[in-house]
């Protein structure tokens, strides 16, 4: 494939309805020498080795046949790579990232609990694995997850409680279910059919102002090809709510840090969630393959100690809205890497 002064790159997204947003947003925000396209899967003509494609014009939004981009930035969320597979079969190995985005949580605590980041994760297991009473009796607290969840869908909170009855909460701390000392909590649990789920050792977190917080670092690969952190935010649930994707506001880490720490562990939390941020990172691509951006998600325990919580392949980027300074950031970086992509011959 011949590589013009002017690299095409394409970005793969899941239904047509999305092209015209997505495309937008990052033509808006990245000031490089290439052509920009998006598409769906649908839309990728193999026999002709074409692609029906959208992009904008001299202001003009326009539907055209395209050839194959040089380099294809995933914006689908997918656990299969058969169309990824099938795109770099035609335009090189390696000219595709983001080839998995929707994690499989499973995999990447085993991963990590692997590697030199082991004692930054809490424990894990597998749901039908377990006896939940004897880790409750353990944590006090667990949570219960799907394997394969986003923006704390279906996460449940369990509690054992001083008087030893036990609460099971959905995204807010008041209990769905109560139960009581007597009773046997797995027959509870089995009612919710919970298949393919995990169970996480829960974290007594600090809190800001009585409200839960996560810290969110948006981990992504630039102009050289190196993973670098974009943004590290915090993200804070509404008042007696435990799922910080439901957050009530997005705040740059710097304005609540000093609140919660002294001065001088302002800069070491900072400088950790750097480095563990972009090693997790490194170790993610070891068994996703080829990735440009993800976020690590953390939270602060009582006693100012760091836990990773989970990793997301495609992550949400509306959450910027209010932090208006770094949205030039988040979007043009993708693209940086994909120019960088596109400057190996295949």
């Amino acid at each position: 494939m011949r590589l013009e002064n002017h690299p095409l790159i394409g970005i793969m997204v899941t239904k047509r309805i999305s092209r015209k947003r997505i495309l937008k947003l990052y033509q808006r925000y990245h000031n490089l020498n290439l052509k920009l396209y998006a598409f769906t899967p649908a839309d990728i003509r193999w026999k002709e080795q074409r692609i029906i494609g959208l992009s904008l014009k001299k202001g003009i939004w326009k539907q055209s046949s395209f050839p194959f981009p040089h380099v294809v930035y995933n914006r689908c969320f997918n656990k299969k790579i058969v169309t990824i597979e099938r795109l770099e079969e035609a335009i090189g190995r390696n000219k595709c990232f983001n080839n998995i985005n929707f994690f499989n949580k499973w995999d990447l605590y085993n991963l990590l609990n692997e590697s030199n980041l082991k004692t930054y994760v809490p424990d894990t297991f597998i749901y039908n694995e377990v006896n939940i009473s004897e880790l409750l009796e353990k944590y006090k607290i667990v949570y219960i997850k799907p394997s394969y969840g986003s923006k704390g869908k279906s996460v449940y909170r369990v509690e054992l409680t001083d008087n030893e009855d036990i609460h099971i909460s959905l995204h807010s701390l008041a209990p769905r279910y109560i139960c009581r000392k007597n009773e046997s909590i797995q027959k509870k649990l089995d009612e919710l059919k919970l298949k393919k789920y995990m169970v996480q050792q829960g974290i007594h977190m600090s809190q800001l102002d009585h409200q839960y917080f996560d810290i969110r670092v948006l981990v992504q690969k630039g102009i050289l090809g190196e993973w670098m952190v974009s943004t590290i935010t915090c993200r804070v649930a509404y008042e007696h709510y435990f799922n910080t994707s439901m957050c009530e506001t997005i705040y740059d880490i710097v304005e609540i840090l000093p609140r919660i720490v002294s001065p001088e562990k302002v800069n070491e939390i900072l400088r950790s969630l750097n480095e563990i941020s972009i090693k997790a990172a490194q170790e993610a691509e070891t068994h996703m393959g080829s990735l440009g951006e993800l976020s690590v998600d953390f939270v602060l325990d009582e006693q100012r100690k760091l836990w990773i919580i989970e990793l997301n392949g495609k992550p949400q980027k509306d959450i910027y809205e209010d932090l208006k300074c770094y949205k030039r950031k988040i979007y043009s970086r993708p693209l940086e890497y994909a120019y960088y992509l596109s400057k190996f011959e295949r």
